[in-house]
């Protein structure tokens, strides 16, 4: 137990000096009784002697309203204790797939759109333990917002989102877990093979994350490097959970970049392999009303954490309860508080 006010302990000075007082009012009391004889002797209304010791029924309801009155002049130091308790915590990554094709109008107004509106509501029905960060990527990917529990910034960060490019979806992941860490992965030399100009992320140690989860809103059509399973099972050693939410149809639509016609369907195939890999689930946006229920259903982690936790008001109602007690019974027996 520590105490904010510690200072305020010196009060407690002030029960000895009420110990000594009390003291010397009995001791004047016991040498008045015992000049009285027998009629000094003190009783209950029953008839029955209190007694002298310091545990006798004579005692005991100034024992009672002194320990209140030590446990009243405790709380004056704002005393606080680890304490711990159960609650849902952790990070959110919302990866949006921000490329050409989130365009399609097999959602309604169009894949972009629908995600966002789906992903305010998730935002706004978190609770405050919960940080949340917006990730965007196309042909590369970028933090929009570093993960932060101040909602309004987040819905800005959702709103600013403009779609252009093509998609990689190792990108998306890779800069998802940058933002989680909160700083660049960083990727040794030895990982690099210049012949085939990949990198071998297998070399690269990460962190355990595992109270981060991240929900991978894409068609699934990847068109760049790095290979997404290889980024997947990066996630997998940190602990990290992806939601694939595949976006779209699989029959397809048609949307038009840059005056060409280009057919764009729903990758279902390669969004489980990433959610399986990762311990993750895979769900399928069919429209806006199920893609709210899929931010619904994610599954974050409720932990148990030790918290520091102020415990004045405990030590009062404490306090309360003996010095009411104390003189209560005072009065009962004696006709007057301690």
């Amino acid at each position: 137990m520590s105490f904010i006010w510690p200072y305020m302990l010196l009060s407690l000075l002030i029960l000895p000096l009420l110990i000594w007082l009390y003291m010397r009012l009995s001791h004047q009391r016991a040498n008045e009784r015992g000049e009285l004889g027998a009629l000094g002797l003190v009783q209950d209304q029953a008839g029955r002697d209190l007694g002298s010791g310091w545990w006798s029924w004579r005692h005991r309801p100034q024992l009672i309203f002194l320990a209140g009155l030590a446990l009243l002049l405790i709380a004056l130091a704002r005393p606080e204790m680890t304490v711990r308790l159960p609650r849902i915590e952790g990070t959110v990554i919302l990866a949006f797939d921000v490329s050409n094709s989130m365009m399609a109008d097999d959602l309604e107004p169009n894949r972009i759109e629908a995600a966002k509106v789906a992903a305010r509501e998730f935002v706004e029905n978190q609770p405050s333990t919960i940080r949340i960060g917006v990730v965007a990527f196309g042909n590369g990917g970028f933090v929009v917002q570093p993960p932060t529990d101040l909602r309004a910034d987040v819905l800005e960060a959702v709103d600013r989102l403009t779609v252009e490019g093509s998609t990689s979806l190792g990108q998306g992941i890779f800069v998802s877990l940058n933002a989680i860490a909160g700083e660049p992965l960083e990727i040794d030399e030895g990982a690099f093979d210049l012949d085939s100009e990949t990198i071998d992320f297998s070399q690269l140690e990460i962190a355990d994350y595992s109270s981060a989860v991240i929900l991978l809103l894409t068609d699934g059509e990847n068109m760049g490097t790095p290979e997404p399973l290889d980024i997947a099972q990066l996630a997998a050693e940190a602990g990290v959970r992806i939601y694939p939410v595949g976006i779209g149809s699989e029959e397809g639509t048609i949307i038009e970049v840059d005056g060409f016609n280009l057919v764009t369907r729903l990758n279902e195939e390669a969004l489980e392999e990433i959610a399986n890999l990762t311990n993750g689930i895979y769900y399928r946006a069919e429209d806006e009303e199920s893609l709210q229920d899929v931010y619904q259903n994610v599954d974050l982690q409720l932990t148990i954490d030790p918290e520091m936790m102020e415990v004045t008001s405990l030590f009062a109602g404490m306090s309360l309860v003996l010095v009411l007690a104390g003189s209560a019974l005072s009065m009962m027996w004696f006709g007057r508080v301690p």
